[in-house]
């Protein structure tokens, strides 16, 4: 476990150099105005490189976690898919000045994915899925805060759901009713992305992509009008979805004990 810690000490330190040194020499050239895609990309990718460091650097500090099996890998795979999927096909586009802001159905399969297969990778489901659909779609200068954001809401609706509810353990051991607890898991993760999306974008976009604070501001609000819409819309059908799906995967053996 020490080696592992090592390592991931390590791979965070160079992680987050790679990507500050990265950012350095990309981000004059992904900010001029009309900047094409190609000239954002690689900037938005060295911010995520920067996040991921920070990741690792945290993985070495926090106590060990045990190994993941291959099935919950695999259903991972399948919510990043369908978050990716959720928010590139799904949505509507309200533009704002020279920056978008989107109702979409993405952030349902993220919250899905927390309950199913706990924070951590209900979290990175939604942080690849949804950070791969910014990078090939008109939002990729917003792909590390959405990488970010998306992580935190699958951690905490997951710590709400599996360390305060045990929702996926049997009855006896949960002190509400199955459907309270998937509710107010849910609500927990979109609580935070309602506050956490319009503040982390606003300074997001002031101080790292340099929009100007009137226009920053107009964005901050209009997306906390999208982002409360969105917040609703996950809530309800996320937990519609899992107390559905809940039953069949307990048969077949496919529901993990978080």
């Amino acid at each position: 476990m020490k080696k592992q810690k090592l390592i991931s000490l390590i791979c965070g330190i160079i992680l987050t150099i790679l990507g500050i040194v990265a950012t350095v020499m990309t981000r004059e050239a992904a900010l001029v105005k009309d900047a094409a895609s190609n000239a954002k990309i690689p900037f938005a990718l060295s911010l995520i490189v920067i996040v991921l460091g920070v990741i690792y650097l945290v993985m070495a500090c926090v106590p060990a976690r045990s190994k993941t099996n291959v099935r919950t890998l695999s259903m991972a795979a399948l919510f990043a898919a369908l978050c990716y999927i959720g928010f590139s096909y799904f949505k509507i586009d309200i533009p704002v000045g020279s920056e978008k802001t989107a109702f979409h159905l993405g952030n349902v399969f993220c919250v899905l994915a927390a309950l199913f297969i706990g924070g951590f990778w209900g979290g990175m489901a939604g942080a690849v899925g949804m950070t791969i659909a910014d990078l090939t779609t008109a939002y990729v200068t917003s792909a590390p805060k959405t990488f970010l954001l998306k992580l935190g809401i699958g951690l905490i609706a997951g710590l709400v759901a599996h360390k305060v509810f045990a929702i996926s353990r049997e009855p006896e051991h949960r002190k509400v009713s199955l459907p309270v607890a998937t509710v107010l898991s849910c609500s927990a993760g979109m609580v935070f992305n309602i506050v956490a999306d319009p503040v982390v974008g606003y300074f997001y976009k002031m101080y790292v992509l340099g929009v100007p604070q009137e226009a920053a501001t107009i964005w901050a609000k209009m997306g906390a009008v999208t982002t409360s819409v969105n917040a609703v819309v996950a809530v309800v059908v996320a937990s519609v979805l899992y107390l559905a799906l809940r039953p069949a995967l307990k048969r077949s053996n496919l529901l993990p004990e978080i």
